[in-house]
């Protein structure tokens, strides 16, 4: 029924690609319903999906909400994700009006209907969401682990291990193919455990391949220990992105042993090598974590020695970050905030030094560019993503949104290349 009154929702999503799956899901669950999926503070209703992988995260997750809360002192602010499952009365005293726990995320449409059951709903329709939904789709395929990885939160505020079925995630490839995706993430808390009846992540890459038409797929996140080469197999079909995230945390095998990973420094780099083999020009990114409790200074200088030989595309670094409930809180010989500040600075280091050389690796070549957007309305210069994930710039008189166009990488330019369109 069609009536004047239209409620706008907002989101904003902090963390993994695994929350960025799941408030795409709410956002066209919100538009079904008959909302207004808008960017910014302006939603009548603004849903934050919070994270808590670190102190950091929970700082972010407490100041966007404050925020909001300041600009927009009408809305309904509902807090879900991570943080609002770990610790829900701390985001409640700041300012939600309700706070939702990962178990309950994909009922908030519900929840928020029924507290503004007054409110009218127009017909629903598809949104967009950041000015790039239509570009890159997050599919959520898994969820859940019990690792229980010595420093990692995330069992207990992602505790029910599940994945999709093999019919659901294709359903969720097509409809996103028919709506104008050019590119699926496929992601999970650890998707390499991936298995459905009998079905597991080798099969249903295969099946996505075979039964859809997408234009590419990407891999989010794996482990050493996953990498196959039945899997890397799959690799010949151009459409898989040449891009893997690869666990490490660390790069020396005693700080590994206490932080309870499963595989070895040796682990990773037969990993890498078959990467490498399998496909030549792929990026290989990963985590590293410094400071790590009872890390001596030997064992960062073995990490940052790994990480320098090992070539890597770019490091994600990140210093340790005590976590309530985890064993790692309770690890004798924590190492200070300054130890752990200085050891970050210098992986970052490493990390810039590395994303440029990989970068320069490609100068001179012809690729293609998934292009997503403007980089400032007005300006004639868009941004996009090769096949394997570098970030390239172009100038262009034409729209260059959700094509696959080839360019010539000409220089190196800010954060990544600047690219020609090749006519």
């Amino acid at each position: 029924m069609s009536v004047a009154v239209k409620q706008r929702v907002a989101f904003h999503t902090l963390g993994c690609k695994l929350n960025q799956a799941e408030t795409e899901l709410l956002a066209r669950r919100f538009a079904a319903a008959g909302y207004h999926v808008v960017g910014g503070d302006r939603g009548d209703v603004c849903v934050i999906n919070t994270c808590t992988v670190t102190h950091v995260a929970d700082r972010k997750s407490r100041h966007l909400l404050r925020l909001l809360r300041k600009r927009n002192p009408g809305a309904l602010i509902v807090a879900t994700g991570c943080y609002a499952e770990r610790a829900p009365q701390e985001l409640a005293k700041i300012g939600a009006d309700l706070v939702v726990g990962n178990e309950q995320k994909m009922e908030i449409t519900d929840l928020v209907k029924d507290r503004s059951a007054s409110a009218a709903y127009c017909s629903a329709e598809e949104s967009v969401v950041n000015g790039i939904i239509r570009v890159r789709s997050f599919i959520k395929i898994q969820d859940g682990c019990s690792d229980y990885c010595a420093y990692c939160v995330v069992p207990t505020v992602r505790r029910r291990e599940y994945c999709l079925s093999v019919a659901e995630i294709i359903s969720e490839v097509k409809a996103r193919t028919s709506a104008g995706y050019k590119e699926v993430v496929l992601t999970g808390t650890k998707i390499g455990a991936y298995k459905h009846d009998e079905v597991n992540l080798r099969h249903l890459v295969e099946r996505i391949l075979a039964d859809t038409d997408v234009e590419r797929v990407h891999l989010s996140s794996l482990q050493p220990q996953e990498i196959s080469a039945e899997l890397l197999s799959l690799w010949r079909d151009p459409r898989l992105c040449r891009h893997f995230h690869l666990a490490l945390q660390s790069g020396s095998d005693a700080v590994l042993h206490r932080m309870r990973r499963r595989y070895s420094i040796a682990d990773y780099e037969k990993a890498i090598s078959s990467i490498r083999e399998a496909a030549p020009d792929a990026a290989i990114t990963a985590d590293v974590m410094v400071g790590f409790p009872g890390e001596s200074g030997d064992e960062f200088e073995e990490s940052h020695r790994f990480c320098r030989q090992i070539g890597l595309a770019d490091i994600h670094v990140f210093a340790f970050s005590p976590r309530p409930g985890t064993s790692a809180v309770k690890m004798p010989v924590q190492v200070g905030d300054r130890l752990r500040k200085e050891r970050s600075l210098r992986m970052l280091g490493l990390a810039q030094r590395s994303a440029r050389e990989f970068r320069e690796r490609f100068l001179g070549q012809n690729t293609t560019v998934l292009w997503e957007k403007e980089v400032t309305p007005g300006s004639g210069v868009y941004s996009g993503l090769t096949n394997n994930y570098i970030r390239v710039f172009a100038e262009s008189h034409e729209r260059l949104t959700n094509q696959l166009l080839p360019v010539k990488l000409a220089g190196l330019y800010e954060q990544g290349l600047w690219g020609k369109l090749i006519k």
